[in-house]
């Protein structure tokens, strides 16, 4: 069942077939969420090895995401050549070298360099998340695809709790605090030394994950997850795509790339800036790290909502306006409500607790957009998954945009990029997903 030979629709899928392939899909989902969230952490600590600047810090994730925006529709031929798992083979192995180029990054102490393996490791995933997303997306019933998606983000997410604890776990040391404090007050070449040090522990750490990521990619194209024939349209689908020459005859599409960017840039925001946000409360690196993890444990308290509610209870539509108008009410909670709290063993403003809550109003909106973005598709399914993974690169503008605001303006104020985000995902949620033609 390798490469073309044996190209199946959903519906000739057994039940045995079906599940087997939500399980692999859910291993990648894991692995693409340990990768991406690592970043949260990989932010702050390139930001003192390499003495960056917030803008530069968050080229972290700009040339990390970036590589969605260049080879998402590029990665849509690939598959259409090669097939999901060829493709997806071709994509672990991308990271892989992304992983391996992070040791003569290390051993440079070379940013610039290690925004290249960041970017490769991009590249890979854009491959895998073009493959991966519609493959989940059409595997079962429309109306659950919601419910799926939920699943496969729960397994993203919970890899995304555990990756910066291990990567502190592992790279960190407990007389760091010491450390950090007192690099201003040494001479040029103690700082320099004790900063080579520091940046060389992603050395083994990045050469295991690497062999791991190349041993996975073939293992993934020697599965039983079957090949997916996505290009047949029957019925109601194919006398509306009959006259459809361009993707951009889909409106509703375009407007859930544009929900794409914008969710995936609140996202990014919520998790990638909240340990530099505690920082500004005086809230160390090694006590700031966890502060990820609740964001994304309560994303995960949102996708468990979503599985145990969606359809019975409530529609995939309503579960995304809901979530809509919660990020933004707490966006602007993070912006004006102030007072220290003592939570969960930590002093901090109570600001950053609703930073955490938009984990939870981001649960659903990814799930919540991209059945309504590929509705009726047809033939166009593979390319417009591509576009809506192309948008992705809103993880790597986002964060940008909001470094330069946090530089100028204040780490609080720069929260304010959230909001006109959020109104538009209101606005697809209430009305925009609904439109099937330009007006």
């Amino acid at each position: 069942m390798n490469g073309l030979t044996q190209k199946i629709t959903v519906d000739q899928l057994t039940k045995r077939q079906t599940t087997i392939s939500i399980l692999l899909i859910g291993v990648m989902f894991f692995i693409f969420g340990f990768v991406s969230w690592v970043n949260a952490i990989l932010i702050p600590y390139f930001k003192i090895a390499c003495e960056l600047s917030s803008v530069q810090a968050y080229l972290v994730a700009f040339a990390f995401y970036i590589a969605y925006f260049i080879m998402s529709v590029p990665s849509s031929y690939l598959l259409k050549s090669v097939g999901f798992k060829k493709g997806m083979m071709y994509g672990f192995w991308s990271m892989a070298l992304g992983a391996f180029i992070f040791v003569p990054a290390a051993m440079l102490r070379q940013y610039e360099i290690f925004l290249l393996g960041l970017f490769m490791i991009g590249i890979g995933l854009a491959i895998l998340q073009t493959a991966a997303n519609p493959y989940i997306t059409i595997l079962g019933a429309k109306e659950r695809a919601a419910q799926r998606i939920s699943i496969m983000g729960i397994c993203n997410k919970a890899a995304g709790i555990l990756s910066p604890i291990i990567f502190a776990a592992v790279v960190l040391r407990p007389t760091d605090t010491d450390l950090f404090a007192s690099l201003s007050s040494m001479t040029e070449v103690d700082r320099n030394t004790a900063l080579d040090e520091l940046i060389r522990r992603v050395i083994n750490p990045y050469i295991g994950l690497g062999t791991f990521l190349f041993i996975l990619g073939y293992l993934v194209y020697r599965s039983p997850l079957p090949e997916l024939d996505t290009e047949q349209e029957t019925g109601a689908v194919a006398t509306a795509n009959a006259s459809k020459t361009s993707i951009f005859q889909f409106p509703h599409l375009i407007l859930g790339a544009v929900a794409i960017f914008t969710h995936v840039g609140t996202q990014v925001i919520a998790i990638d800036t909240i340990i530099s946000y505690a920082d500004s409360m005086g809230i160390g690196l090694l006590e700031a790290k966890v502060f990820p993890s609740y964001t994304l444990f309560c994303t995960i308290c949102g996708y468990l909502i979503g599985i145990a509610t969606i359809p019975r209870f409530i529609s995939q539509v309503n579960a995304l306006r809901i979530c809509t108008i919660l990020g933004t009410i707490f966006t602007l909670l993070i912006i004006y409500a102030s007072g220290t709290i003592q939570f969960l063993g930590h002093t901090a403003d109570i600001s950053i607790w609703f930073i955490v809550l938009l984990g939870l109003a981001n649960s659903l909106v990814w799930a919540g957009i991209w059945p309504l973005a590929l509705d009726d598709l047809g033939r166009f399914t593979k390319l417009g998954a591509s576009v809506l993974i192309m948008m992705l690169c809103g993880n790597a503008i986002m964060p940008v945009v909001y470094g330069f605001f946090a530089d100028v303006y204040g780490v609080r104020n720069a929260y304010w990029v959230l909001i006109p985000c959020y109104l538009f995902l209101v606005y697809y949620a209430i009305h925009g997903h609904k439109l099937r033609r330009w007006a």
